[in-house]
């Protein structure tokens, strides 16, 4: 087994069983990625809509593709056909933006609602009253391509305990407000995206069932 390939088995080995591993590769080339499938595993993150895209379209048809950086506008129509799931939809024209593209191909494309609870101002997402107003308008009853699947969401970039389990805390009770209040009936909507290689053990405590680690699987970010 090679060494990224050993990374996720010891990461998997620690993570409970209902917790999905997304592999970040932005800014790692295509052979790391390719060490990483070769160990056994499908499901990759990136951030860049052309990254993504080029990656695609020259590794293995089976990789499962999560868009979860800051997508444009303007880049929707570029990752829908590739992406299985866009983790961080943080606006109602971009979500209608990503269910015309997604009508366009033919194809559903799930999302996560990205929430905004961390103390930086350059993160982007949504309160969770701006969900509660954008879903109260019944906005997806009028998008039949797009699949809401749960939420995503960053702590702070602080080094104290306390606030980083303060804010996937808040992302937790986001979303169990949503699932009760919206999603009640819905089985699908049952992600929580929290955690990363810093602070994934403090996310799987709050509840989350879904991390996203890159540079403890691949090492530092070849830019």
């Amino acid at each position: 087994m090679n060494d990224i390939a050993q990374r996720i088995h010891d990461i998997k080995a620690n993570l409970p069983g209902n917790v999905e591993l997304v592999a970040v590769s932005k800014f790692h080339p295509k052979e790391a990625i390719m060490e990483a499938y070769e160990g056994g595993h499908r499901v990759f993150g990136e951030s860049r809509a052309n990254e993504l895209v080029e990656k695609a379209r020259s590794l293995p048809d089976d990789i499962e593709w999560h868009f979860i950086g800051h997508l444009q506008t303007n880049k929707v129509s570029t990752v829908v056909p590739y992406v299985k799931m866009i983790q961080s939809v943080d606006s109602e024209r971009l979500l209608i933006k990503i269910n015309n593209a997604a009508c366009d191909t033919s194809r559903q494309v799930d999302v996560l609602l990205q929430l905004h609870v961390a103390l930086e101002e350059t993160k982007f997402g949504f309160t969770l009253d701006e969900i509660d107003a954008l879903l109260g308008t019944g906005v997806l009853d009028r998008l039949d391509m797009v699949k809401v699947g749960g939420v995503m969401g960053m702590a702070s970039n602080v080094d104290y305990e306390n606030r980083i389990r303060q804010d996937f805390m808040a992302i937790k009770s986001a979303f169990d407000a949503l699932k009760g209040k919206y999603f009640a009936d819905d089985s699908d909507f049952n992600i929580i995206s929290m955690g990363m290689s810093h602070d994934y053990e403090t996310a799987v405590e709050c509840g989350s069932n879904m991390v996203r680690i890159g540079t403890t699987i691949f090492g530092e970010r070849e830019y």
